[in-house]
């Protein structure tokens, strides 16, 4: 398991913390960043709101998950699964939006649009105004706009990386990354060019793929707190180059 943690703030020691109890358990069976997250069981009931819009089109829908105390300006994370830009359901996530909110946060888990529907950028244009409801709507579910984190997993972690990194993106809703108190990313493509997945390649318009898609392009020493995790034995994206590289 490679962690790498730069400048953590408090709510991303939580969230570590939270991560590294299922890491031990993981990392005696040697699974993967997914199974890390499948690890994670909720501590106590949890309230759920499901396929709330937050865009125009069918995928543009999310799910929020809330503490049953019914807290108070609560940390809010907004979570992005992976599936290499092709496949994914905010449904098969459950787990991480109940486990988070079991210890405290109110979790946003989105929908976004995918290939062959679209290509880059249109799903970080998606995440982005997930993010932006995120922001404008915290308090109405007990959150703290305030303390806002996103976070991914795989493909998920690429477009939350990007939505800390390159401010283009939350800038078409009128915010920025400052908005962010950090981010988090699990098993994240960061480095990739040029494409060797296939699944990949027409996402990105291989072989002219635009430099300014890599989130290492744009790291900046104004980016918000980061909490990277990769398994070193990672055959699909290199820990090394990507997590390491980051």
């Amino acid at each position: 398991m490679r962690l790498i943690c730069q400048s953590p703030s408090l709510m991303i020691r939580v969230i570590f913390l939270t991560l590294m109890t299922g890491a031990v358990l993981a990392a005696l069976s040697g699974c993967s960043p997914l199974k890390l997250l499948n690890t994670l069981n909720p501590t106590g009931p949890v309230d759920h709101v499901y396929g709330v819009a937050y865009g125009q089109d069918p995928r543009n829908t999310l799910d929020v998950y809330t503490p049953q105390t019914k807290p108070a300006n609560a940390p809010v994370v907004v979570f992005f699964y992976g599936g290499s830009w092709n496949t994914g359901s905010k449904a098969n996530y459950a787990f991480v939006g109940e486990a988070l909110a079991a210890r405290g946060m109110v979790v946003v888990i989105a929908d976004y649009r995918l290939y062959p529907q679209v290509r880059y950028p249109s799903f970080l244009e998606d995440s982005a105004k997930a993010l932006a409801w995120a922001h404008k709507h915290a308090k109405t579910y007990g959150g703290d706009p305030d303390r806002l984190y996103v976070m991914g997993h795989s493909a998920g972690a690429y477009n939350a990386a990007m939505l800390a990194l390159d401010p283009r993106w939350l800038a078409r809703e009128g915010l920025s990354p400052s908005i962010l108190s950090g981010w988090i990313g699990l098993a994240g493509p960061y480095d990739f060019l040029p494409i060797e997945n296939a699944d990949v390649k027409p996402v990105f318009f291989f072989p002219d793929s635009p430099p300014d898609s890599q989130p290492i392009n744009h790291v900046s020493s104004s980016a918000p707190p980061a909490l990277l995790m990769a398994s070193n034995t990672d055959s699909l994206v290199n820990p090394k180059r990507n997590t390491g590289g980051l």
